[in-house]
């Protein structure tokens, strides 16, 4: 855990369609509902590609989780109330052609590509107190507590650390308030990955950070795009 992975750029770099949207989850209407936007945007996108789901209870043991496939987005399912609940999406491969634009194609079907690269966005939601975190490897990118969230505060600080395929990734740069003000940096993970933001909202918070790693030897994509959020509210809610 004290190598951390090499990568092409790190943070909140925008590449039109390809990586301009981020992903989480939210409770409406009773349900839990995946999110795929930027900021205040909530843009329609295929269910399917919600490449997994996971629940979980207080304890760390795996709930039963189903998706729901709607014709704009997707909800996820769980047997029961889940104290921790994660999704993750498979954007598949975007490449940009000479004009700037952005085709959901790799290099292969875009022989003209000046640069193509294959993304993945993943949420990470904390619901209950005290919960313990499952194993993450489903999560190729995760933004994990160091503590429980919900028991820190608004205003008050929030330990993180950031992972790429189990490994610390440093020079991550992280949002603090991905819907409210989604390019405004809060703080970058050092070189064992960790990193300290303020809890902002006594309400929803998403924190999220997205890595570009380069890779080698593919002849359809030069990188892989990660973005992942870590979900929680602020305070609770008394009626």
């Amino acid at each position: 855990m004290r190598t951390t992975l090499p990568l092409l750029l790190a943070g909140l770099l925008v590449c039109g369609q390809a990586a301009a949207h981020g992903l989480w989850t939210e409770q409406r209407r009773g349900n839990h509902e995946v999110v795929y936007g930027h900021g205040a945007e909530d843009s329609a996108f295929k269910a399917q590609k919600i490449s997994g789901a996971w629940a979980y209870d207080a304890g760390g043991k795996m709930i039963p989780v189903s998706v729901q496939r709607l014709d704009d987005h997707a909800r996820l399912q769980p047997l029961r109330a889940p104290a921790v609940l994660a999704v993750a999406l498979d954007n598949g491969a975007w490449s940009q052609t000479p004009d700037k634009q952005w085709v959901n194609q790799g290099r292969n079907q875009v022989p003209n590509s000046t640069h193509s690269l294959h993304t993945y966005k993943y949420s990470l939601a904390i619901h209950q107190g005290g919960a313990k975190l499952p194993d993450l490897s489903k999560l190729r990118m995760a933004i994990v507590p160091q503590s429980d969230p919900l028991a820190v505060g608004p205003g008050k600080p929030l330990r993180v650390r950031v992972l790429v395929d189990g490994k610390p990734l440093q020079g991550v740069k992280l949002i603090g308030d991905y819907r409210g003000m989604p390019d405004e940096v809060s703080a970058t993970s050092d070189a064992e990955g960790y990193a300290t933001l303020t809890v902002r909202n006594a309400g929803l918070n998403i924190i999220a950070a997205s890595a570009y790693v380069p890779v080698k030897g593919d002849a359809d994509i030069d990188e892989l795009g990660f973005f992942s959020s870590l979900t929680f509210v602020g305070s609770e809610h008394h009626e």
